[in-house]
């Protein structure tokens, strides 16, 4: 993946580019076949059923998301098809290739793994569906349209900064004793997380003001399987044991909330102070932890905005009109550089947590008082 310029991230709505292979003869039905709204331009009916295909319930945002979706798309006047695949991948081929079978004129796919779904969204493709690639990219295949999401490289790149200027603040001068966290390896999004991060902090451990004590740096070294807590955690007990004794734990890059509490439960667990912990999701546990001064940060990626994003997409294909398109670079997927908007990540830490979710009624209350 091409890095993101900062023009990019900066970019916005900046504009909608035309979307190749996104036609309005794509998704059926031609303007006298299109049933309900008379103001249908050709691209699909109306009252159209959409599937979105969600992977499992990893996160409270994917649990979110599923809601917004049915709703979202209900009283848009579609009729969704919303599932998450708890069982795996071979669950979620089985639901896209049943929407596809249902008729869906668009599948938004949140993929398990994004290098296995090929043959059920080329399926998809061939009956006339569109394919959107919702916050995670789908690999090695053509029959995807375009991809919706927040700039996950940018994502990786506020981690890192937020890791350095944490160390600064509650550890004084360095160098300072880290260790990194990266997501899951058939998780499209773990890469660009962990280069992101790694652009601003592999400068640092070159130079010494890092040091990796464990020496595992690379993504294969520190990777965690499914996302899940009690892998990252295993792995912390193994290098804490292994590699610390005596020597202080000073900061740890993790990737998103869940891995991060997984690190700071490890680390309590071995009577070490507590270290500079990075995290993404804006979950609940964390915002509280941060809050509490434990986490020192986290990331928003409001998924209101993903999911509303996401429809206005739908709403634009229906219509037989272009979709919104603010990068055409950033995000190749082994076939072709995929056509995305990519939404503006936030970084929040305690000092600026209120200010960041005034408008989120679950999370504004917790950083009160």
């Amino acid at each position: 993946m091409k890095k993101l310029t900062a023009a990019l991230v900066a970019a916005g709505a900046a504009g909608a580019l035309l979307l190749s292979g996104c036609s309005s003869e794509r998704g059926g039905s031609s303007t006298e076949e299109t049933a309900g709204s008379s103001e249908s331009g050709g691209g699909f009916a109306a009252d159209a059923t959409i599937g979105v295909a969600l992977p499992q319930k990893t996160s409270e945002n994917w649990v979110l998301a599923e809601q917004l979706f049915k709703d979202g798309l209900s009283e848009a006047g579609y009729n969704p098809i919303v599932q998450f695949a708890n069982s795996g991948v071979t669950e979620q081929q089985n639901q896209i290739q049943a929407m596809t079978e249902q008729g869906a004129s668009v599948i938004v796919v949140g993929a398990i793994d994004g290098s296995q779904l090929g043959s059920q969204l080329e399926a998809a493709v061939d009956s006339g569906a569109h394919v959107i690639a919702y916050d995670r990219l789908v690999k090695n295949t053509d029959a995807v349209d375009m991809y919706v999401a927040f700039d996950n490289y940018q994502v990786g790149v506020l981690q890192g900064q937020a890791l350095l200027e944490g160390l600064a603040e509650r550890k004084g001068e360095g160098p300072y004793n880290i260790e990194l966290i990266a997501g899951s390896p058939d998780d499209a999004n773990s890469t660009p997380f962990f280069e992101g991060a790694m652009s601003v902090l592999q400068p640092k451990i070159d130079d010494g003001t890092l040091v990796v004590v464990s020496g595992q740096t690379s993504f294969e070294q520190v990777a965690t399987q499914g996302w899940k807590a009690e892998n990252a955690q295993k792995r912390m007990d193994t290098i804490l044991a292994g590699s610390y004794g005596s020597t202080e734990l000073d900061g740890v890059l993790s990737p998103n909330d869940t891995l991060g509490r997984a690190a700071l439960t490890s680390v309590a667990q071995a009577g070490k102070e507590t270290p500079v912990v990075t995290g993404q999701d804006s979950e609940v546990e964390s915002v509280k932890s941060i809050m509490a001064g434990e986490q020192y940060s986290t990331i928003y990626k409001d998924t209101r905005e993903l999911v509303a994003q996401t429809i206005k997409e739908i709403q634009a294909l229906q219509k037989g009109e272009d979709p919104e398109i603010n990068d055409t670079e950033s995000y190749d997927n082994g076939v072709k550089v995929v056509p995305s908007f990519l939404l503006t990540p936030v970084i929040v830490t305690k000092e600026n947590a209120a200010d960041v979710y005034k408008d989120d009624d679950t999370l504004a209350p917790l950083t009160q008082g």
